[in-house]
């Protein structure tokens, strides 16, 4: 009869993958300061880039950092899956710094005159696969904490959940569908709607944070 009984599934420590995220996450947020430190400034004007450039790719990782540990602090991690979208995530996070210089560094090369136009929209593309594969792996450990099946959070938490997975998975149909050509091809005022639209999907994280408040 006891040969009947199904063994627990055995869980992956999560100390393990705590220490690397946060390792991940701290460098990543290093990286993008010591870019600030690069170049030289040369005028009020290229400070103040310097400083909005930077404060995007900041509230990009905080936000994720955010959305990342509030998820795994219930999801439990027992599965390979699991494990491998955590380190693909983890992935994403370390590159994000760079594929940022890139297109900070390229779209001044732009405006200066010089070439760079060709290299600045892969950068750009390559950026908006990063950003659209973050959201989407956060999509996917939020879908898991709204299975009823598994019944890790109260029936109460479960709408604000969902609404919290679909916002998700809005920012990453933008961040996706702006490696069309369209959205490099068309522009206002010289700049490509690209990256315009990366703006949206930050819209979409205050209405999510709103909601969750209600």
């Amino acid at each position: 009869m006891s040969s009947n009984r199904k063994m627990p599934r055995a869980r992956v420590p999560r100390a393990p993958i705590k220490s690397l995220s946060d390792l991940i996450f701290g460098l990543a947020l290093s990286i993008g300061t010591i870019s600030l430190i690069v170049g030289v400034p040369r005028t009020a004007l290229d400070v103040t880039t310097d400083i909005a450039q930077f404060g995007f790719s900041f509230l990009i990782l905080i936000f994720v950092w955010m959305s990342y540990t509030s998820i795994m602090s219930v999801l439990p991690i027992e599965d390979e899956t699991t494990i491998i979208l955590n380190l693909l995530l983890l992935f994403l996070v370390s590159i994000e710094p760079y594929l940022f210089w890139l297109n900070a560094t390229y779209a001044s090369y732009v405006v200066k005159g010089a070439m760079g136009a060709g290299l600045l929209n892969i950068a750009s593309i390559f950026y908006a696969i990063d950003m659209a594969g973050l959201m989407l792996i956060l999509a996917l450990f939020t879908h898991q904490l709204t299975s009823e099946e598994k019944r890790l959070l109260p029936r109460e938490l479960l709408r604000k959940y969902k609404f919290v997975r679909n916002t998700l998975l809005v920012s990453a149909g933008i961040f996706a569908i702006t490696v069309l050509p369209i959205f490099w091809s068309v522009s206002i005022m010289g700049t490509p709607i690209r990256f315009y639209v990366w703006f949206l999907p930050m819209s979409v994280s205050w209405l999510r944070r709103v909601n969750m408040h209600i």
